[in-house]
């Protein structure tokens, strides 16, 4: 085998080893708990803003336990719900089931979809693909499954708002970033999107909007809420586990951005507004 080849087999084993972390950290905690109890309202706005018809082919990547999928198949839409992390489609179905539609659910990765050029009518993503650690290919991949005339649209968290500090909060305990991945925030920011696009798209256009987020009574239950069901935050707290000094800090720098960011001024109440990018465009 020569450099070349050997290389090349390194990159792809350290890949696949890159998507095990990704799809063992979002298995981890309750994703679909924060998706349906924080911000159930973002798929619903996604589809609204696609405006999805019945019969369009949609592709959801990204697509977690369906917060968009199932609303554009509620549209009466063709629906394909990708996710590198099967575990969470259990409770898709199911609440599929429940609003009596049905999609179909594929294992995927959102930087080498196994679907063919130009086969859908929209590619979606609510804070999904923002996580997948190669921007560029995961922007390409979005390009290339969608039909020329078909749309392309992204929910992402900004850098500057809620969840973009939230981030920030939690980087200096949070395990290295691999060679070569994208801070998830940066899908938030309108000049980097319209880079990833380039002239492929036309009519690219961008909205800043904001959630709320009024789940839990006070901040100190809400980090709680946090370390208990989100993938990251899990994973950030299990890299200093053995460092009890660390945890320690990680708690009180958490607790103190909770108690910074939250609006609410009436005791026994939290309300945090969480802003993101609508991200809307044509493929040419």
């Amino acid at each position: 085998m020569s450099s070349t080849e050997e290389q090349v087999v390194s990159d792809r084993d350290a890949d696949r080893a890159l998507k095990a972390k990704h799809r063992a950290l979002w298995a981890s905690g309750d994703y679909p708990a924060v998706a349906a109890e924080l911000i159930p309202e973002l798929g619903p706005e996604l589809v609204r803003a696609c405006g999805v018809k019945p019969g369009d082919r949609v592709l959801d990547v990204a697509a977690g336990s369906g917060n968009a999928a199932i609303p554009a198949a509620v549209a009466g839409a063709i629906v394909t719900a990708s996710d590198l992390t099967p575990e969470l489609f259990d409770v898709g179905r199911r609440i599929a089931a429940e609003r009596g539609v049905a999609l179909e659910w594929v294992e995927a990765d959102a930087e080498a979809m196994p679907f063919a050029d130009n086969s859908f009518d929209v590619a979606m993503s609510c804070v999904g693909v923002m996580f997948a650690p190669h921007h560029q290919a995961a922007a390409d991949e979005l390009v290339r499954v969608v039909r020329p005339g078909g749309t392309i649209a992204m929910i992402n968290w900004t850098p500057e708002g809620f969840i973009g500090n939230l981030f920030a909060t939690m980087k200096p305990y949070a395990p290295p970033p691999p060679p070569g991945a994208g801070p998830a925030p940066l899908w938030g920011n309108e000049d980097h999107v319209r880079t990833l696009f380039g002239d492929r798209v036309a009519d690219l256009t961008v909205g800043r909007q904001t959630v709320r987020m009024d789940h839990c009574a006070n901040p100190t239950e809400f980090r709680d809420y946090w370390k208990r069901n989100y993938g990251p935050t899990i994973a950030a707290y299990r890299f200093n586990q053995d460092r009890p000094e660390r945890v320690e800090a990680l708690d009180r720098d958490f607790l103190s951005f909770l108690t910074k960011w939250n609006r609410e001024t009436e005791p026994g109440r939290t309300a945090y507004d969480a802003e993101y990018l609508l991200v809307i465009a044509t493929k040419r």
